[in-house]
């Protein structure tokens, strides 16, 4: 029986545990019991690709060496990647919006304004930002100095992402303006225009090594849908290391309902129902 179609014996519990501490341990990510079989099945056919017919001995050739951090790498992209498309959630791209829109006319932007897509899997959250903030100095005729910053932990996803070239599908939730303005065909699919693919910037980067990253100032932090991944006490201490990334008056915005009881000294809620987002104080501000 050729190896693409042998079946590998189910992981024990044992082996279950193992590999979901292995994969909390280096991602932060938590396997519940009830994803066991999405588990399963991503590692067994990574095994059969390679003709490993033993979940240990994988495991050993994933911890071992730099060719084991390769191919990690290679299993990782598969146990974490995320589906997304443009302006999924369009109250969160709209507040950022307005918040650009507000600072350029009470000529509050003394500086470049700077975005961070935080697991920003194929690219499409980094782009319809840096749409949205293009947008906005187009309409004041003032020329563009902005800039998004866009990591992940996926290196196939990030590779994708810098291509900027998707599906038609995943342009559904943009408007035809938007369409015409900041697509391009690319054969039987769709490619960011360049100019704005020239905004962003995707490097390889883990949350839980945020300490890693460059420490550059943020007007707004973008984190939606990666926290809901994580154990609660996890959540809250990313949260806490994004806040010391922020600019005095910069936005974090997370996923509605990804967090609900984390509190932050220098944060408070903005943005009304619809969107989950914290701004941060300016030094000397009056507490409420």
């Amino acid at each position: 029986m050729v190896w693409s179609l042998r079946a590998l014996p189910e992981l024990t519990d044992t082996e279950f545990q193992q590999w979901s501490k292995l994969l909390e341990d280096r991602t932060g990510i938590q396997i519940a019991p009830h994803q066991r079989v999405f588990l399963q099945t991503q590692i067994a056919g990574r095994m059969r690709e390679l003709e490993c017919g033993d979940y240990n001995t994988y495991m050993n050739q994933v911890r071992e060496g730099l060719q084991g951090m390769v191919e990690w790498s290679v299993l990782v992209d598969r146990l974490v990647v995320k589906e997304t498309s443009f302006f999924r959630h369009r109250p969160s791209i709209e507040y950022v919006r307005r918040l650009v829109q507000s600072r350029i006319d009470n000529q509050a932007l003394d500086d470049s304004f700077d975005v961070w897509s935080v697991g920003c899997a194929t690219g499409e959250e980094p782009y319809a930002l840096a749409m949205a903030v293009n947008d906005c100095f187009e309409l004041a005729a003032i020329d563009p100095y902005f800039g998004v910053t866009a990591t992940d932990i996926s290196l196939p996803s990030l590779h994708k992402a810098r291509a900027g070239i998707y599906p038609a599908r995943k342009v559904d939730h943009a408007t035809p303006q938007e369409r015409a303005r900041y697509f391009c065909p690319a054969g039987q699919h769709l490619q960011v225009v360049e100019k704005i693919r020239d905004r962003v910037c995707f490097t390889h980067g883990n949350v839980l090594e945020l300490g890693k990253m460059p420490a550059v100032p943020m007007d707004v932090i973008f984190c939606q849908n990666v926290l809901i991944y994580f154990r609660r006490w996890r959540r809250r201490e990313i949260l806490n290391h994004l806040v010391d990334r922020l600019k005095p008056n910069g936005v974090l915005i997370v996923g509605l309902g990804e967090i609900t009881d984390w509190n932050h000294p220098k944060m408070k809620r903005v943005g009304g129902e619809e969107i989950q987002a914290y701004q941060r104080s300016a030094p000397g501000a009056a507490k409420s």
